[in-house]
């Protein structure tokens, strides 16, 4: 029987199998079709759609683009798509702030930003197609978080709506809005023994640098500020309808270097150093990473036998600043056994070296088709110290399950995403899934590192989220979620597991799983073919079959 629509709600809400079958897949491997799919006109509307769910116990999943890899987007209930909320306000120069809707992309804000001198510096390798709600739901980061810091860092204030339909606008530095019940809740029952219990054991991984994973807890300790808990939370606290997000000036010059190492304990100690000599980025293309690029036909800028490449990325005030640094970290590079150093002083030299970053997308596109890139081990981060034996661990993995796979990430943050290559076609194939999942997880435990460096926990993660934390830790996460949102509405099943969650349910990529309709099977083609992620959904639906 299908949902009917809430009474007075005046955006989009379908039911049916080409819609919900669009909506049940995102850029991880879960599948999972929906109840149903609203998309909210306005923020009132996603006040009416709230009360309703409140009303009726109906979960909620909202989501932005659907770029999110850990299965955060998609789930039973009904997914609110939140990305027609688009308002792009103008800059304020003075404070270096814009008002922007949740469904705005990370590009579009960088463009309006970049138009009057400044820019928006949390850059995803999704920045393109990424919602900024959904940025700001993750806590999402990426190469240049070294400098800059994950999403938190830059959000200023967001309007939210709470699990009964109030809204309020939370803004840093000032006080709580205590009339609104969730947050009343908070502050009576949980807000003390936070602030208490995380002087004696904060809910950290130590020495992990970057991390996105359970609430934050600890944040939130250290400054008070409701709206460090809410970033990052995933939905499961309130959904975001506007967000205020800082702004910082171009930087006058750049450079970048390419560093080859023949020892993976080289490439670790090196990227360690370029963190200290102020590396604004610093990425590790591992062996795996070289192979398949190489396997591909790519013209690669590195000889034969490297067990890994640094690309890092400096910015200044000054070109002769930046470039004594980047001759710094060069000569640090061949002191720790960099076989070769390629220095890139110019606009054109950069973009020639960073193209090497983005050389195995396509490549991966065009393996054999039984070959899924699967993201299920994506987001791990560790200490910096434990890097080297982590990469290895993950490559041990990958061969004891006979299993090729593409490891690459954030050196300079320890933080590591890996597409292992999984055929469909063998009767074993989800065997080698778990299989690789519980040898990662149980290496990233032993390490002392998160499984969320970046991306969420969402679906994928939350089930397994007692191995990484403590019971102390995750009994604080329970009741975060249980003053926000006691009827479990708002995305139930993400940071908070439900009984009986496993990691792994359907996996989008299963032969054996029913064909959606034909006109959800093209948009999602389209949308996986031409990471057409920022394009509206239910209008990929109705696109001719020829586009």
């Amino acid at each position: 029987m299908s949902l009917p629509a809430p009474p007075g709600f005046r955006g989009a809400f379908r039911t049916d199998d080409a819609a919900r079958a669009v909506y049940g897949e995102a850029a991880g491997i879960a599948r999972c079709w929906p109840a149903a799919v609203a998309v909210p006109a306005d923020a009132r509307d996603v006040q009416t759609l709230v009360g309703w769910a409140h009303r009726e116990r109906t979960a909620l999943i909202p989501r932005g683009s659907g770029s999110g890899m850990a299965g955060g987007a998609v789930g039973e209930g009904v997914v609110v798509d939140l990305s027609r909320l688009r308002t792009l306000g103008d800059v304020n120069l003075e404070t270096r702030t814009v008002r922007v809707g949740p469904g705005v992309l990370r590009a579009e804000v960088d463009r309006a930003a970049r138009a009057v001198g400044l820019r928006f510096p949390v850059d995803p390798s999704s920045g393109a197609f990424c919602t900024v709600g959904g940025m700001a739901a993750t806590n999402a980061a990426g190469a240049d978080t070294m400098r800059h810091g994950p999403m938190r860092n830059w959000v200023q204030a967001l309007t939210a709506v709470f699990d009964d339909s109030s809204s309020a606008e939370l803004r840093r530095g000032t006080p709580a809005p205590r009339e609104i019940a969730a947050v009343g809740r908070f502050l009576r029952d949980a807000h003390d023994a936070i602030l208490r219990r995380e002087r004696v054991t904060p809910s950290v991984h130590r020495g992990v640098l970057k991390d996105s994973s359970g609430y934050a807890t600890a944040a939130y300790a250290s400054s008070g500020d409701l709206l460090d808990l809410l970033v990052g939370s995933e939905g499961t606290l309130a959904l975001f309808t506007e967000l205020e997000l800082r702004l910082e000036p171009i930087p006058v010059a750049s450079a970048s270097l390419l560093g080859e190492f023949r020892s993976l304990d080289g490439a670790v100690r090196a990227a360690a150093e370029a963190r200290k000599l102020g590396a604004g980025a610093c990425e590790l293309l591992d062996r795996t990473f070289l192979e398949v690029a190489a396997s591909g036909g790519a013209s690669l800028p590195v000889a034969a036998g490297a067990e890994g490449v640094l690309l890092v990325k400096l910015e200044g005030e000054t070109t002769r600043d930046v470039g004594a640094r980047a001759r710094s970290i060069e000569q640090a590079f061949r002191r720790l056994g960099a076989s070769a150093v390629n220095l890139a002083l110019d606009a054109g030299a950069e973009r020639d070296l960073w193209e090497l970053r983005h050389a195995v997308s396509p490549i991966l596109s065009r393996l054999d088709p039984s070959l899924k890139s699967m993201q299920f081990v994506e987001d791990g981060a560790v200490p910096p110290e434990h890097l080297a034996d982590y990469v290895r661990g993950v490559r041990a993995a990958l061969e004891r399950h006979k299993v090729k796979g593409v490891i690459f990430g954030h050196a300079g943050d320890a933080h590591i995403h890996v597409n292992p290559l999984i055929d469909v076609s063998q009767p074993n194939w989800r065997a080698r899934l778990e299989g690789i999942l519980d040898a990662v997880v149980a290496l990233t435990a032993s390490l002392g590192g998160t499984l969320t460096g970046e991306h969420g926990d969402g679906r994928l993660r939350t089930p397994l989220l007692a191995r990484v934390w403590t019971d102390a830790a995750r009994e604080r996460f329970g009741l975060v979620k249980r003053c926000f949102d006691p009827a479990n509405i708002l995305n139930p099943g993400v940071k908070v597991p439900l009984a009986g969650q496993r990691p792994l349910r359907d996996v989008k990529y299963d032969p054996e799983l029913p064909a959606p309709p034909a006109a959800a099977a093209r948009a999602l083609d389209r949308v996986e073919r031409d990471r057409a992620y920022g394009e509206f959904r239910l209008a990929l639906l109705e696109a001719p079959v020829d586009s």
